[in-house]
């Protein structure tokens, strides 16, 4: 039992903190739109389409939630300080 609460207690400390700004997560979401616009439009096809509507969604994704993984290990932050 003592186990499961340190785990739960670790967990609580590894939040996920908001690392995305405003304008980030704008440009995101546009970004996925011209994709998706671009896909259905069958200006982009196959593998390629296929693929970045993947990043599309991913950055979708990403900006309702404030966070990108990939910043963390280059110390990124677009959003507001303090």
């Amino acid at each position: 039992m003592r186990v499961d609460k340190q785990l739960y207690t670790n967990n609580k400390k590894r939040k996920m903190k908001k690392n995305m700004g405003t304008i980030d997560k704008v440009i995101r979401i546009l970004v996925a739109v011209v994709i998706a616009i671009l896909f259905y439009t069958n200006v982009i096809t196959g593998l390629l389409g296929i693929v970045l509507m993947v990043l599309g969604a991913i950055f979708v994704i990403t900006s309702l939630i404030s966070f990108c993984p990939l910043y963390l290990p280059f110390g990124i932050n677009t959003g507001k300080k303090g």
